[in-house]
């Protein structure tokens, strides 16, 4: 294990950011006023424009905002793409 590889993990962040356009791989893991939100740490994505049923879904979104300050942000739907092992 190189130094690098041990630092890396030492910094990791609960409160991830992202970018306008940036696509990720999230689950689905809740609703906010009748709107899906995945979670990455504890940043909330609502995913506005996703189909019902999502819950506990993989899914691919696309970021539309995203609000550093507050860790909250939309995106879209783009695709679902597995479900959860649980």
């Amino acid at each position: 294990m190189s130094l690098g590889s041990y630092l890396r993990g030492l910094f990791r962040t609960t409160t991830p950011a992202f970018e306008e356009g940036q696509e990720l791989t999230v689950f689905v893991t809740g609703h906010r006023g009748g709107t899906p939100v995945a979670r990455v740490g504890d940043t909330v994505l609502r995913v506005i424009d996703a189909p019902e049923g999502l819950l506990d879904s993989r899914v691919r979104i696309r970021v539309t905002s995203f609000d550093a300050n507050d860790h909250t942000g939309e995106a879209e739907y783009l695709e679902r793409v597995g479900e959860s092992v649980f």
